[in-house]
């Protein structure tokens, strides 16, 4: 059974995490730990029904209520809202630790935007850690929530401030932050081509190839030269 929940754990494919998770819950479903394993490698497959299951199950056994975060966005991918909700605002969510408090309220934004409330989405995301100066594990997935409900809420400018703020958080790579950042540059690039010259011709309409000026078909042999090499030729 230990050996499925560490294949699980170091399974970087969600799908077959979630087979080595469920091969160990069949052998110790009744603790709470595997319960839990298994529930948190479903929700990672995208399996939300399947997901509350199993994390339900984990936080009867265990009773931990760090799981609230996960069960509620399992909530919001099925469609269930006003339960999603019930979770992140009924009593069940009060005297958590700090880290998973945030990760509630991040799944509160993503609802309020499912509702179409994006002021609403940025409002829940505006906690003590947002501006503290303080950067924490949670920082980087808090920072950029924040710059998602932004961009919906069509605060581009602040957007691209939060971004930034946290693909700086972000020192693992967790998540595409600088990509977001850099997609919101407000930088142009000047290809140095004349405003009044748009086909990159390489010399101006109506001026003279200083090489070769009008009238001159060919400026190694100007019209009434002779051509030396037919001079050599006849002497």
């Amino acid at each position: 059974m230990a050996r499925r929940l560490v294949a699980a754990g170091l399974e970087e494919d969600p799908a077959r995490a979630y087979r080595h998770a469920q091969a160990g819950r069949r052998l110790a479903a009744r603790v709470g730990i595997v319960r839990e394993a298994t529930g948190i490698a479903a929700y990672r497959a995208g399996e939300w029904a399947e997901a509350l299951t199993e994390l339900r199950a984990a936080r009867r056994l265990t009773g931990r209520s760090s799981y609230l975060p996960l069960m509620a966005d399992s909530e919001r991918a099925l469609g269930r809202l006003d339960r999603a909700l019930e979770l992140v605002t009924g009593p069940e969510s009060r005297g958590l630790d700090r880290a998973t408090a945030i990760e509630l309220r991040i799944v509160e934004s993503g609802i309020r935007r499912d509702q179409g409330l994006p002021e609403a989405a940025v409002a829940a995301l505006q906690v003590p850690e947002l501006k503290d100066g303080r950067t924490r594990p949670e920082s980087a997935r808090l920072f950029y929530a924040y710059a998602d409900a932004l961009l919906d809420a069509g605060r581009e400018d602040e957007a691209r401030e939060w971004f930034g703020r946290a693909a700086a958080a972000d020192t693992d790579g967790t998540t595409d932050a600088a990509e977001r950042f850099e997609e919101l540059d407000p930088v142009v690039f000047d290809y140095l081509a004349d405003p009044e010259n748009p086909e990159g011709s390489e010399y101006p309409e109506g001026s003279e190839n200083p090489e070769n000026p009008e009238g001159s078909e060919n400026p190694e042999n100007p019209e009434g030269s002779e051509n030396p090499q037919a001079a050599a030729d006849r002497d």
